[in-house]
């Protein structure tokens, strides 16, 4: 069986219904999605789950309040983890929650 999981990244300005890509190998189909704040991530969280997927992994610009909302949206129809960071280098230094929080 192939595991269906996505990694959601956060990016400004990302539109998220182009920034995206499957990566499918024999064992995971892995569908990568950028997402532009956190309003937006909850989104695509909720899109994934209904399409399948199970597992989503947060980049580390997620702070602990954003991993928080993502896991909320998807209400446990999908382990959530994350990368962490507590400052990221993509996002001038700072957190998630201080920027979309």
């Amino acid at each position: 069986m192939t595991l269906k999981a996505a990694f959601i990244f956060l990016a400004g300005g990302a539109n998220s219904a182009t920034a995206r890509a499957v990566v499918s190998t024999p064992g995971v189909d892995l569908t990568v999605v950028g997402a532009k704040d956190y309003a937006d991530a909850e989104g695509v969280a909720r899109d994934l789950v209904a399409d399948g997927i199970v597992a989503i992994e947060l980049c580390g610009g997620f702070g602990t309040a954003g991993t928080a909302r993502i896991a909320q949206a998807v209400a446990g129809k999908a382990a959530v983890g994350v990368v962490r960071f507590d400052i990221h280098p993509g996002l001038d230094g700072k957190s998630g929650d201080s920027l979309f929080g």
